[in-house]
This record gives C-alpha cells, sequence and structure tokens, in this order.
C-alpha cells in the first residue's frame, strides 16, 4: 500500500514539475521573439493615442492666401517668388518679408498690383495699377527700357527712397534687369499716387488712366501703400512676353 502511494506521489511530482519548466520555456520563447522586431540600440516606448498631433500640410502663401480667387495667376506668383528667393541669396533686399506683384497678363480695370507679407501671410493690398500710356489702353502689350518711351517696364525692382515731387509723395524704383529696366532710376520710374487710378473711371470706360511708365496707384492708398514696401523690398511687374527675356529667371 506505501508502495502505491509512493508511486503515485512521484507520478504528480513528475507533473507539477514539468507543467513549470513549460511554462517557464514558453516565457523566454516569447521574450526572444519579441526581441527579434527591435533592433539594438531601439528602446520600446508607448505611446498616448490622445497626445498624436498630426501636423498639417505646409501649404504656399498662394495657397494659404487663396490667390487665385483674388485674380493672381499661379503663373505670375512662380515667377515673382522664384526672382524674389534669388534676390534674398544674393543679399540684395533689406526686407525679405514683403513683395509686390504687378500682374499686366490682367487689363488695367482689375485690381492687379498684390502686396504680400510672406513672413505673416497677409495680403497687405490688392488694387488698381497703372502702365504708361504707349504700352496700351486696356491691356499692357508694348515695353520699353529707353527714357522718355512713356512705356512701362516688366521685371524686377527693388524700392529705394521716397520724396515728395510733381505727384506727391513718391517710391524711387530700381530696376535690375539689364536690358529690361535698368534704366527705370534714371527714367524717374517711381510709384506714385494719381487721380486717374479709380475704380470710378475703370467701370465708366472700361480701363483707368495711364502714366509716363509709372506703376501709378489710387491717391488714397499711395502714401500706406509707399510707407510698407520703401527701403529695399522687392517689386515685380510680370507679363508673359517678359519671362523668356529676363536675365535674372534665366
Amino acid at each position: 500500500m506505501k508502495k502505491r502511494l509512493r508511486g503515485l506521489y512521484l507520478f504528480i511530482s513528475s507533473l507539477v514539475i514539468g507543467a513549470l519548466h513549460l511554462s517557464f520555456g514558453f516565457a523566454r520563447s516569447a521574450g526572444h521573439n519579441a526581441r527579434m522586431f527591435l533592433n539594438p540600440g531601439d528602446s520600446a516606448i508607448s505611446v498616448n493615442p490622445g497626445s498624436l498631433h498630426v501636423m498639417p500640410d505646409i501649404k504656399s502663401a498662394y495657397d494659404s492666401l487663396h490667390l487665385n480667387l483674388k485674380g493672381l495667376s499661379r503663373e505670375a506668383y512662380d515667377y515673382a517668388k522664384k526672382g524674389f528667393d534669388k534676390l534674398v541669396n544674393e543679399g540684395k533686399l533689406f526686407n525679405d518679408s514683403i513683395i509686390s506683384i504687378i500682374d499686366f497678363s490682367r487689363p488695367s480695370s482689375q485690381k492687379r498690383l498684390f502686396i504680400i507679407d510672406l513672413n505673416q501671410y497677409k495680403v497687405l493690398f490688392n488694387t488698381l495699377v497703372a502702365h504708361g500710356r504707349n504700352t496700351g489702353r486696356e491691356l499692357a502689350l508694348s515695353f520699353s527700357n529707353n527714357p522718355a518711351s512713356y512705356k512701362s517696364s516688366p521685371g524686377f525692382y527693388i524700392t529705394r527712397e521716397t520724396y515728395e515731387g510733381h505727384n506727391g509723395y513718391s517710391l524711387k524704383l530700381e530696376g535690375v534687369e539689364r536690358g529690361i529696366n535698368d534704366k527705370a532710376y534714371q527714367r524717374g520710374i517711381v510709384i506714385h499716387g494719381a487721380p486717374y487710378v479709380n475704380e470710378g473711371l475703370a467701370d465708366a470706360q472700361g480701363y483707368i488712366g495711364r502714366s509716363q511708365g509709372c506703376p501709378a496707384v489710387p491717391m488714397t492708398l499711395s502714401r500706406p501703400i509707399i510707407n510698407s514696401i520703401k527701403n529695399g523690398t522687392c517689386v515685380f511687374i510680370y507679363h508673359p512676353a517678359y519671362v523668356q527675356q529676363s536675365p535674372l529667371l534665366n
């Protein structure tokens, strides 16, 4: 009887010991398999789903400000930004946050001057602007770099000093593209206010008045516009026919 009980005890003990070894081995195996999915030096981290923050896509000022809805073409903006970035990299701008784009592919009856703060993502001004009297009537079609041509010149400019002149408070422009607008400073091409740049005239005859080649703006906006862009900002006058001839863009 005692032998029988002793045999039963040994049998049950072997079963318990075997079960303990099995679970220990399984735990070691699971740990090893888990480490197979970690590279050396990796550390396991726990992520709280509530703490995850999805960063928004970075958009250009053109998209963020919906400039297409305001009438500025993507092409005009992209060329403006390309030349602007080049001028910034060359250290030619004293103020690299403001860019003024004049889109001469649009008729003068439309608001084709866009002054944009690229750092603050703001449209500071969107208004009418004149072209030269010999450049065209509704549309800007013919350009010149020559004095007394009474024509506009496309391309990139840097704003310089202000002064009080025949047209009141005015802002001098320096053209930076040889053969296209580099005579602008000596020609007296400036930004100034003009009474012939107004919406009433545009509505009545389909186009505004024209200048002697200056990008003239509405009288009521001339001073705030000039004060916003004076002393070393970029002005870009765009026209599709000019692009292939631009030293700065090519």
